[in-house]
C-alpha cells in the first residue's frame, strides 16, 4: 500500500474508520462484509458506555497517511460525516476530521483462528507495526474489539492447566475462585 496524502488526486482506500477513544479502529474487507454495520455498532456501544467514546472518521472511503510514526486516517471529503445503516439508507452523524490508526480489523479474513497466533494479530500498513483483529465470515467483530478494548493487551502464552484435557492453556485455573 502506498502513502496517501488526501489530496484530491490521491487515491482512497475501500475501508472504513471509527475513533474510539483517542485511536481509531480501521475496519477492512470486501465489499457486503459489514463495515459500515460494525461502524455503527460501535458508535452505539460508545454511546451505551460499553467501550470508550466513539466518532465516525469515515465510512467506505477513506485516506491514509503516515506522519510522524503514526498512520492517520481521515474521510473522503464528500462522504464525510455520512454513515450507511442498511434499511434505513445513507444517514447523517458526527465525525471527526482525522484520527491516529490504533486498531485494524479484517472483516472475512481468511487467517482468522480461535486461537490466532502473535503474528496473526500485528498487521503493517505504510511501515508502521499495529495490532489486527482478523474476523472470520459468520462471526461478530464486536465482542472482539470491546474483548481488546477492555482487556490488557498483548498475547499470552503459557502452560496449559494441568487438568485441562484440551492442553491450549485456556482454561481458569480451578482454584482462581478460592485464592
Amino acid at each position: 500500500m502506498t502513502p496517501t496524502t488526501g489530496s484530491p488526486d490521491a487515491p482512497s482506500i475501500h475501508a472504513s474508520a471509527v475513533c474510539v477513544g483517542n485511536l481509531a479502529v480501521l475496519i477492512r474487507g470486501p465489499s457486503g462484509a459489514g463495515k459500515s454495520r460494525l461502524v455503527f455498532d460501535l458508535i452505539l456501544a460508545g454511546r451505551a458506555g460499553q467501550i470508550p467514546p466513539t466518532l465516525l472518521v469515515g465510512d467506505d472511503r477513506v485516506y491514509l497517511e503516515r506522519r510522524c510514526g503514526d498512520v492517520m486516517v481521515r474521510p473522503v471529503p464528500r462522504l464525510a460525516g455520512l454513515l450507511e445503516i442498511r434499511g434505513l439508507g445513507i444517514r447523517r452523524c458526527d465525525f471527526m476530521p482525522e484520527a491516529a490508526v490504533g486498531l485494524v480489523v479484517d472483516l472475512a479474513a481468511g487467517d482468522a483462528a480461535r486461537l490466532p497466533s502473535p503474528q496473526g494479530l500485528q498487521t503493517t500498513l505504510l511501515e508502521v507495526d499495529l495490532p489486527r483483529i482478523p474476523v472470520a465470515i459468520g462471526f461478530s467483530p464486536l465482542p472482539l474489539i470491546a474483548g481488546y478494548l477492555t482487556t490488557t493487551s498483548g498475547y499470552v502464552e503459557g502452560a496449559a492447566q494441568s487438568d485441562c484435557r484440551k492442553q491450549i492453556g485456556n482454561h481458569i485455573s480451578p482454584t482462581i475462585a478460592t485464592k
